[in-house]
């Protein structure tokens, strides 16, 4: 069977909840074998977007194709779901609790037994296996609800907030199997807030809003069409030193580390001699903006505004 170049698409896509319009008239295209990000401020429409698209729920208008099907539960076995709101037996033993994941998902026992063992250890918790779940940390569940999701070598594995309650350590070790994931030719739609984890993973992503793309494509594309329009520094002075510059609108400043966002006719070079005349600059670079910068530009109304839509858009 050939691998089609799209793993996930929808067309004009709408899911309803009583007056709420969680979906609305969605486009969205994941290519094969890429990590795809999903992004948006809570109550954005994400997760209905991915119930939709995964045939949890029930579309009210539009199309859906998910590995070359336009049923998904018709290839519901080729996909892993690490859902928002996790759902693991807290009295079931982490191991037999995988075991029992992964037979669901088609394995048979003995390969569901021996995938198991090996996901323990591959996440550090071959220690805890005879263990009852309820017993282990957030993180360590994290950890546990992750490896069932890609146990059986999925074709499009679906991440919604996956790294909810990881430390840094934990955070890196689950950033490690995503990409390895990627590697071995899975798709990987990741739905996250860390932009962080979007720069470091991301080839393309999907910004919403209101249930509607504000923003699509390549991220490096995306990044590109801004200009180099940020300046990064480090230096040496006195606090404050760095304020009111001619040519900034955004800056952040930490006392030792400065990025500095222009104007839009503002001259880069003009900027930087007067930053040279406050400050002893020891670094400095003209930079893209980060997505987070990006983001915050196109729906930064709405994360300090109260979350009043769907508990299911969130």
């Amino acid at each position: 069977m050939s691998t089609p170049a799209v793993a996930l698409r929808c067309q004009a896509l709408v899911k309803r909840f009583a007056d709420t319009i969680a979906v609305d008239h969605l486009d969205l295209t994941v290519p094969t074998g890429t990590i795809f990000g999903l992004l948006g401020p809570n109550g954005s429409g994400k997760t209905s977007a991915i119930r939709t698209m995964l045939g949890i729920y029930v579309p009210d208008a539009g199309s859906v194709e998910v590995l070359g099907s336009s049923d998904p539960m018709a290839v519901r076995h080729r996909i892993g779901y690490l859902p928002e709101e996790r759902g693991l037996y807290a009295k079931m033993k982490v191991i037999d609790q995988l075991a029992f994941l992964a037979s669901i998902r088609g394995l048979d026992q003995k390969e569901a037994t021996r995938r198991a063992g090996a996901w323990l250890e591959r996440v550090g918790l071959a220690d805890s296996a005879q263990s009852p779940t309820g017993e282990l940390s957030k993180g360590m569940q994290q950890k546990v609800q992750f490896a069932s999701a890609v146990i059986h070598d999925p074709d499009l594995v679906v991440l919604d907030e996956p790294f909810t309650g990881l430390d840094p350590v934990n955070t890196r070790l689950l950033k490690e199997l995503i990409l390895e994931q990627r590697k071995r030719g899975a798709t990987v739609l990741l739905s996250t807030h860390l932009m962080e984890q979007v720069e470091a993973l991301c080839e393309s992503i999907c910004l919403i809003d209101h249930g509607r793309a504000v923003l699509s494509g390549v991220l490096a594309d995306i990044k590109a069409s801004y200009g180099r329009n940020t300046i990064d520094l480090e230096y040496r002075g006195t606090a404050g030193a760095l304020a009111s510059v001619p040519g900034v609108r955004r800056c952040e400043d930490t006392g030792q580390e400065a990025r500095r966002e222009l104007e839009p006719d503002a001259d880069a070079q003009a900027v930087i001699r007067s930053l040279l005349d406050r400050v002893e600059i020891q670094a400095v670079r003209l930079d893209h903006p980060h997505i987070e910068e990006i983001y915050l530009e196109k729906v930064g109304h709405r994360e300090t505004a109260p979350d009043t839509t769907h508990a299911a858009t969130a």
